[in-house]
């Protein structure tokens, strides 16, 4: 069956129009005539049956079907530009993978060891993007992820990476001269939360028997990075993943105030949609990924 799909050109002016808000400014751009902007426009609309832009006093707007589908034509010509360019560059070998990452994870344990993938399969290249929330393969353009959870992806290849464990960390100079707090004394300053792990401290103090009033507040953040930057400047003690802090605790910049590590209720996943899991440029990351993550 034929697929409907209208032809390039004229996607290529609506998107053109649409970011500049402006036909003449579209037909600059792709060196075209203002009058040739108009008629794939026309032609477009035709084909979906549907007004896209309405005049205004400086030149076009998108109605609310024009928005939304700007949306979509966006992402898609997006998506055949990147291919389109991966294949030219590389004239057919190797390929892309796109992974989603949780960002923490991503900057300060996956990135310093990339160096080693890179070497050992330069006709693959690794890109990455930041994802905190769950979100579905199938909206987005992503690869595979490196995603921390339960582990229940549904329609997904999930292989286990490692347990997430949580350390608290402050600024040597938030409790000064002291190096080591007790719980309860750790229970006075002010504690970072992280939006990602609302209930991260209360499981924490827990573990050490103790329920203190006010463990679910203090300044929140989304992301461990901001709460690691937090914590190095004094706004309170983080409770942050154990991996790769020796760097900071080395330099003087953070110290881990109550010898205490406690499991997190999640771990880390590399995660693939079935489809997608055999890929031969996958399997071959994954293959890396396990075995950097074994040599831990």
């Amino acid at each position: 069956m034929r697929r409907m799909i209208p032809n390039t050109a004229a996607l290529t002016a609506f998107e053109a129009a649409a970011r500049h808000s402006n036909f003449t400014s579209a037909a600059n751009e792709l060196a075209l005539t203002q009058g040739a902007i108009c008629r794939q426009i026309a032609s477009l609309e035709s084909v979906l049956r549907t007004k896209l832009f309405r005049r205004s006093g400086r030149g076009v707007v998108l109605t609310e079907a024009g928005m939304a589908y700007h949306r979509q034509v966006e992402g898609w010509l997006d998506e055949v530009e990147r291919g389109t360019l991966n294949l030219m560059s590389r004239q057919g070998r190797g390929g892309s993978i796109e992974l989603a990452v949780v960002p923490t994870f991503g900057t300060r344990w996956l990135l310093p060891r990339l160096q080693d993938f890179a070497q050992k399969h330069p006709d693959i290249t690794v890109n990455l993007t930041s994802r905190t929330r769950p979100f579905l393969f199938e909206d987005s353009t992503i690869d595979a992820s490196i995603y921390a959870g339960d582990g229940h992806w549904p329609g997904t290849a999930v292989d286990y990476l490692m347990a997430e464990t949580l350390v608290p960390v402050c600024s040597p100079a938030l409790i000064a001269p002291r190096r080591r707090l007790t719980p309860e004394q750790l229970a006075q300053l002010p504690l970072i939360q992280q939006a990602t792990r609302p209930y991260a401290w209360r499981h924490w103090f827990e573990s050490v028997g103790i329920r203190p009033q006010g463990e679910l507040v203090g300044p929140r953040y989304e992301l461990f990075s901001m709460s690691l930057q937090a914590a190095a400047v004094g706004l309170g003690v983080a409770l942050v993943p154990q991996y790769d802090l020796a760097d900071e605790i080395a330099a003087g910049r953070l110290i881990v105030p109550t010898q205490h590590h406690c499991p997190s209720d999640r771990a880390y996943y590399f995660v693939t949609p079935q489809g997608k899991a055999n890929t031969p440029r996958i399997a071959v990351f994954r293959e890396w990924l396990l075995i950097q993550v074994k040599s831990e």
